[in-house]
């Protein structure tokens, strides 16, 4: 189990982390959602021990009991944000260094090394330079770069951005295999819709503090009076978004491919005045639907902005 109480992280007046106090099971694929510069990169530097912490703890326990920090680190794998590994080596030789640094050698590494490109779908491209790879493949060479030495415990810090949906999907079973084999994982993101297909359980982080933290159905509970409206047009237009943003009740409007969008803290009583701008702008409607409340509902109900602003 990973526990923390009351942990802090200060960069000058900047309190990145705020008195986070978590728990996270044995076994638990936990998210941990929230927009850029909520403070969750920083929290996963200080529970993996990358970062000093300016207040509170952390602690790891194990079947017997508490586990040394010195201990927890040979249990931890990091995929960090940022891509982690030397471009003119090829994907065999990163991967093969950052598991030599567990201790690993001859062939238990390099039957180790294999394994980790297997399970990313890189065994076939292991001898070419890292620098050659696309999006995608650079991202899931960071992954099997941090899993080489089998880790129990498994911190993700947002390991599917600017990758295209192919590589998405890979890297999302992926983790979901982790998660079946028993492994611990940390996942964090600010794609909502990732988190609902693979998450457990998740806290919602903003501005250094943990603001919400349960199952899906347990958040989903928080704002069960929000919903969102979907209203399919027979036809493209310009939409004019600020017209739907006035209406009270309405917390986001959003147009894509012939789907307008809005999301409501007030549910569905404002439906009268959604349809009576759709009509004030001309717009052709073809069908409409009303959702019931999503993670993404939840954040903005919480914080008053979209996960991505």
């Amino acid at each position: 189990m990973i526990t923390t109480n009351n942990l802090c992280k200060n960069y000058g007046s900047l309190r990145a982390v705020d008195k986070v106090s978590l728990s996270i099971a044995p076994g638990e694929l936990f998210g941990l959602l929230g927009p850029n510069g909520a403070g969750k990169s920083t929290l996963i530097g200080l529970l993996t021990g990358l970062l000093a912490a300016d207040g509170g703890r952390v602690e790891f326990s194990g079947p017997t009991g508490s586990v040394s920090r010195a201990q927890a680190k040979r249990l931890i794998g990091i995929v960090p944000q940022e891509l982690a590994f030397y471009p003119a080596f090829s994907a065999y030789e990163n991967v093969s260094f950052f598991a030599s640094l567990y201790g690993l050698r001859a062939k238990e590494l390099k039957a180790a090394s294999l394994r980790a490109l297997e399970f990313v779908g890189l065994a076939d491209v292991g001898k070419k330079a890292a620098k050659s790879f696309s999006g995608g493949m650079k991202r899931r060479l960071n992954i099997a770069c941090g899993l080489a030495h089998d880790p129990s415990i498994i911190f993700l810090d947002e390991p599917t951005v600017g990758i295209d949906p192919q590589s998405r999907n890979h890297i999302l079973r992926s983790v979901q295999e982790l998660s079946r084999q028993g492994k611990t994982i940390v996942y964090t993101t600010h794609y909502m819709e990732e988190a609902e297909a693979i998450c457990s359980r998740l806290a919602i982080m903003d501005k250094g503090k943990i603001i919400a933290e349960g199952s899906k159905d347990e958040l989903k509970l928080l704002v069960k009076d929000a919903s969102r409206v979907s209203f399919s047009l027979a036809k493209d237009q310009a939409v004019d978004l600020e017209g739907f943003k006035t209406i009270p009740g309405v917390m986001l409007a959003d147009y894509q491919e012939l789907s307008l969008s809005v999301t409501s803290q007030i549910g569905v009583a404002n439906l009268n005045l959604l349809t009576a701008e759709i009509n004030r702008q001309g717009l052709p409607l073809a069908s409409m639907s009303c959702d019931n409340p999503s993670l993404e509902t939840v954040f903005l109900s919480l914080t008053g902005r979209s996960l991505r602003d």
